[in-house]
């Protein structure tokens, strides 16, 4: 133990908040999503349901909940998700009930999302516990040479995410927090830092009050 460290049963509770990274595709999201969440044992990722069918590799519950586009539209009727939309033909969102347990426990959930989902859990009860981020390219040369180098997708698809990118890229005014990753190491380490920052808000701190009063013995 660090002569900073403390145990943890002196620190007051919490609510868990949700920390959104939304990105146009290429700028570097997923891979700073998965190093997050393997060097941070207190944040879970948001399992999203989707129509689309499983990509090699994929497991369902852990990638995405594949669902038929009846079962979708069932889960959206019946409120069962907190955000939803249509992304090149297919639709995603995030389920209601996990998010909300874990929460309603303490623990935070990382988003992968964009910024129409942003909006819609910005119209939720949770919202004072939202945390935006969006993660900017360096540029778009840099951003076209990334999809480029994926050797994954033809070229009439490159040339429909580069004019996604632009449209997400207009809506970086809605987030709390924007990052430039042209060093995948410094921007992991900006994004913990507001997470940690975050965590310690006044407001997320439950019992807060009632602690100091015991330590003042008032």
């Amino acid at each position: 133990m660090t002569e900073f460290a403390r145990p943890a049963s002196h620190r007051p509770p919490r609510r868990g908040l949700m920390f959104v990274l939304s990105s146009p595709s290429g700028a570097g999201k997923t891979t700073l999503s998965r190093r997050l969440l393997e060097g941070d044992g207190d944040i879970t990722l948001s399992v999203s349901a989707t129509t689309r069918p499983p990509r090699p590799g994929e497991v369902d519950g852990k990638d995405y909940w594949f669902v038929s586009p009846d079962r979708f539209a069932d889960m959206v009727r019946d409120d069962q998700l907190l955000e939803w939309a249509t992304v090149f033909g297919h639709r995603y969102g995030t389920p209601r009930g996990p998010v909300e347990a874990a929460l309603h426990e303490g623990h935070d959930v990382l988003f992968d999302i964009d910024w129409q989902g942003t909006q819609q859990l910005q119209q939720t009860d949770a919202a004072s516990d939202l945390v935006r981020v969006f993660i900017l390219p360096p540029d778009l040369a840099e951003l076209e040479r990334r999809l480029m180098g994926r050797a994954t997708d033809p070229i009439d698809v490159i040339t429909g995410r580069m004019a996604r990118a632009r449209d997400e890229i207009s809506h970086w005014g809605e987030y709390d927090y924007i990052l430039v990753n042209d060093n995948a190491d410094l921007c992991l380490a900006e994004l913990r830092a507001i997470l940690k920052a975050e965590r310690l808000r006044r407001k997320r701190q439950l019992g807060l009050a009632d602690f100091v009063r015991g330590m003042l013995g008032q």
